[in-house]
């Protein structure tokens, strides 16, 4: 339960930095609200990434 849930947030965040420019590159978000969604998904992924990975080891 708790590897799903830290694997949850992780991809969470993961997906908060890889979104936001496709977005921003078909018109559908502003450039401040892309860098806003870019850096809690930073924070999210580096946060919660290494624990998710190590207790998948």
């Amino acid at each position: 339960m708790k590897k799903t849930a830290l694997g949850i947030l992780a991809l969470s965040g993961l997906a908060l930095t890889l979104i936001p420019p496709v977005l921003v590159f078909t018109g559908s978000l502003s450039n401040q609200a892309q860098k806003t969604f870019m850096a809690i998904g930073m924070l999210l992924w580096f946060a919660i990434a290494p624990f998710w990975i190590k207790r998948a080891q």
